[in-house]
C-alpha cells in the first residue's frame, strides 16, 4: 500500500526541528511558524489563543497537504509586539490553562472517588 506508516504522523524525524520560524519579507511584524507533526487540534487551539491577544492583528493556520504532517501558523502583530512574542505568550498561556484544567479535573476525580468509598 502507498500509505505512510502511522508513526510518521507523530514522530519528528531526527534532525528536524519541531517548530521553525520564518519572517515575512513583505509585511512588517508578520511571520509563519511551521510546526511539525501536528494537526487541526493544535492549530485551532493555538489560533484561538492568539486571537485573545490584543496585539495580534491576524492569526490563522493551515495544513499544506493531508499527507504532510505539519501545520503552518501565520501571525501578524501590531508594532507593540512581534510574532515571536505573541507565539511564546500564547504557548505559555495555554500551558497555564491546561495545568489549571488538569488540576481541577484531578480534584473532582478525588472528590468523586472519596464519595464512592464512603458508606451511605
Amino acid at each position: 500500500m502507498n500509505a505512510p506508516d502511522r508513526y510518521e504522523r507523530f514522530v519528528v524525524p531526527e534532525g528536524t526541528k519541531k517548530v521553525s520560524y520564518e519572517r515575512d519579507t513583505k509585511i512588517i511584524n508578520a511571520a509563519t511558524f511551521t510546526i511539525e507533526r501536528e494537526d487541526h487540534t493544535i492549530g485551532n487551539i493555538l489560533r484561538m489563543q492568539l486571537h485573545r491577544d490584543e496585539n495580534v492583528l491576524f492569526a490563522g493556520y493551515k495544513l499544506p497537504h493531508p499527507l504532510q504532517y505539519k501545520i503552518l501558523v501565520r501571525i501578524h502583530t501590531t508594532s507593540q509586539s512581534s510574532p515571536m512574542q505573541a507565539y511564546n505568550q500564547a504557548i505559555n498561556d495555554l500551558d497555564k490553562e491546561l495545568d489549571h484544567l488538569k488540576n481541577a479535573f484531578e480534584v473532582e476525580v478525588e472528590k468523586h472517588s472519596r464519595g464512592l468509598l464512603m458508606p451511605v
